[in-house]
């Protein structure tokens, strides 16, 4: 059985994540997106693109060219989005850490989703932390999901306690 959900009423300049659509939206962002791992700056880039699904904070999705030399790898293991089609994972180092299949892009994402193609997404709570606009970025709760909770949005999210059947 389902429990009802309640989303937050969204202040000045927020969003709800139950205002997302399903399926997801891509919308482009020019948001300041840094990511440091093992104390070093892997990633510096004000081109991403996020991932808007209801329930859910954004995604980031960042060319994966922008990351450091060596920062990716291929890593084991794979997943199916409904949506956007099958991930292939990345490890991700940086200054000495190395966090295992703490990424995932689409190599070839599915019709509608083709903007993806070449863009790469980080489990915040893999790196040392991720900002979006000089904002240090919360990651999304539970072990799969990778959206990145700032200031900007309002839940509840998909992840917490209890959203297992949401």
């Amino acid at each position: 059985m389902r429990s009802k959900v309640t989303p937050a009423v969204p202040g000045p300049g927020q969003e709800s994540v139950w205002s997302y659509p399903r399926p997801p939206r891509i919308e482009a962002s020019t948001e300041r997106i840094r990511i440091v791992l093992g104390g070093e700056l892997i990633l510096d880039t004000v081109d991403s693109l996020r991932v808007l699904e209801t329930s859910h904070p954004p995604v980031y999705y960042v060319p994966q060219a922008a990351f450091i030399q060596g920062a990716l790898e291929p890593a084991p293991g794979s997943s199916y989005c409904e949506f956007k089609g099958p991930a292939q994972y990345l490890t991700v180092r940086g200054g000495g850490v190395v966090a295992e299949a703490a990424a995932w892009f689409y190599p070839e994402p599915a019709e509608g989703y083709g903007a993806l193609s070449g863009r790469v997404a980080v489990y915040p709570g893999r790196m040392d932390y991720c900002e979006v606009a000089g904002e240090r970025v919360r990651p999304q709760p539970g072990n799969f999901y990778g959206g990145w909770i700032t200031g900007r949005v309002t839940g509840p999210f998909k992840g917490e306690p209890g959203t297992m059947h949401w």
